[in-house]
């Protein structure tokens, strides 16, 4: 196999792979609070202790993935442009 369809071929594999998760899981893990929902402090021992609630997720600790958010988008257009 030549080089370049080794590279076309991995890129339809990591394209085709993230739809997949998008369809089967739309709601990863936030990113700022690492689905906690809420940032961890410390208190002055040095133990951890819950901080303020995290605005990014909304204190749920789940976004939706940016796959799955296009695809919401598309659909929506699509819908409004047909109805």
């Amino acid at each position: 196999m030549t080089p370049i369809a080794l590279a076309i071929a991995c890129l339809f594999v990591i394209t085709f792979g993230y739809i997949g998760i998008c369809a089967a899981s739309p709601f990863g893990t936030c990113r700022k609070c690492n689905g906690f929902g809420f940032a961890m402090e410390t208190d002055r021992k040095g133990r951890p202790k819950r901080g303020k609630s995290c605005r990014r997720c909304k204190a749920t600790g789940k976004r939706i993935r940016a796959g799955r958010w296009l695809f919401n988008r598309a659909q929506r257009i699509y819908r409004e442009g047909t109805h």
